[in-house]
């Protein structure tokens, strides 16, 4: 099977400025400049919660516009911290230890009043 028009013309796209081009999605420089791989990420996510892809070119490409638009606007209200599109921003989320006082003069360790 080979690609359709719109398959090839995907293969062409390559920066963030390039997608909202393409599917028409306004935008405002700055904010891509800022957030250009958290959205073509979060793109890439939503395409991929799609539970059936159109076969239709033209509904396919309505389909990747809107997601598009979904993407960029995220970054419009808010920022790549706080989306959290990538694992390293996951993996920096605070966490709490909770060690009872007990545990800390375990094993050796003086006792508050010895100190």
């Amino acid at each position: 099977m080979s690609d359709s028009e719109f398959d090839l013309d995907l293969d062409e796209l390559s920066s963030a400025e390039d997608f909202l081009e393409y599917f028409g999605v306004a935008y405002d420089p700055a904010v891509v400049h800022v957030n250009r791989l958290h959205i073509l990420q979060r793109f890439h996510d939503y395409l991929d919660g799609v539970a059936e892809m159109p076969l239709d070119d033209e509904a396919r490409r309505a389909l990747y516009a809107q997601q598009l638009s979904r993407a960029y606007d995220d970054f419009v209200a808010s920022d790549a911290r706080t989306e959290k599109v990538f694992k390293v921003f996951r993996q920096l989320e605070p966490f709490s230890v909770e060690v009872p006082l007990t545990e800390l003069f375990k094993d050796g360790v003086q006792h508050a009043t010895e100190i």
